[in-house]
């Protein structure tokens, strides 16, 4: 096909050989598949942030700092060059996300390299050397499902423990090849620690897998997987070989006021009593 204009630069660079076809175009970018030397890999084309439909961006982007003083106050301003900035850490956001969790044991695309707002990686293959299919597009029987499932349970548990949520986590981010499901799109990824909304989109994505491979193993939809890993991320118990059951029993047991009340009492006496010891000493 036509060399897209937004590829040129990565064909021009020796970057990219060939583009051989468009994969898909999404919210946020379009795909290309393309020829880099002896290998065929993809090419993801960001859409500027006037043309993406991504909804709530803020919310991902909670918690994301730039190392760069003056960079992080233009982001923060909105100027035109914050603009940009903003763009490229969209972008970068999603290279580092994907070093971070193949470093945590996490299947996702081998990334290349992103440039001008391009992202070079691995193009996910099936048996047959095709693009891998969707999750969406794929059927499962009970056991299969099942066995992804605890796959996908695991990858979101190590992501956690690498301090990463996906954030927008479904079928639709999930490639299927011979050795069972892959996780792709990860620009939204968020940090755990740092943004407010972690714990909630970490619920959102487990429920959204469970619901689909739910539909061919109607038990898995009855488990408690976010409560149970969020549960032990909070402890500091979550390491990225935690068995998981699927159980969690929600806490019912309302607060002792009066306990709490005393607690806070006695702590305000103990602090009078130091300001009062000091004040002696200095006498």
């Amino acid at each position: 096909m036509k060399t897209p204009k937004c590829l040129q630069p990565l064909v021009e660079d020796g970057l990219v050989d060939e583009v051989i076809s468009q994969l898909m175009s999404g919210k946020e970018a379009t795909v290309y598949m393309v020829q880099s030397g002896d290998n065929i890999r993809c090419a993801k084309v960001y859409k500027e942030a006037l043309q993406r439909s991504f909804k709530k961006a803020a919310q991902y982007q909670e918690g994301r700092k730039s190392k760069n003083s003056r960079r992080g106050r233009a982001m923060e301003k909105g100027s035109k060059y914050g603009r940009e900035q903003q763009e490229k850490a969209w972008q970068s956001a999603e290279v580092d996300a994907l070093y971070k969790c193949a470093a945590a044991g996490v299947r996702v695309p081998i990334p290349y390299g992103c440039f001008d707002g391009v992202l070079l990686m691995e193009l996910i293959t099936d048996s047959n050397g095709d693009v891998a299919p969707r999750l969406n597009d794929v059927s499962f029987t009970a056991q299969e499902a099942i066995r992804d499932h605890a796959k996908m349970m695991v990858y979101i548990t190590r992501m956690l423990c690498a301090g990463i949520v996906h954030g927008d986590l479904s079928e639709f981010n999930v490639l299927v090849d011979s050795d069972g499901p892959v996780i792709i799109d990860l620009p939204q990824a968020v940090d755990a620690s740092a943004n407010n909304n972690a714990k909630a989109m970490l619920a959102r994505d487990v429920d959204n897998i469970t619901h689909y491979y739910g539909q061919f193993a109607p038990p898995l939809l009855q488990t408690k997987y976010a409560q149970e890993i969020w549960a032990l991320y909070e402890a500091g118990e979550l390491t990225p070989d935690t068995p998981l059951t699927g159980q969690f029993v929600e806490d019912t047991r309302l607060a002792d006021v009066n306990t709490v009340l005393d607690e806070i009492k006695a702590a305000y006496e103990e602090e009078q009593e130091r300001l009062e010891r000091i004040s002696d000493a200095e006498q």
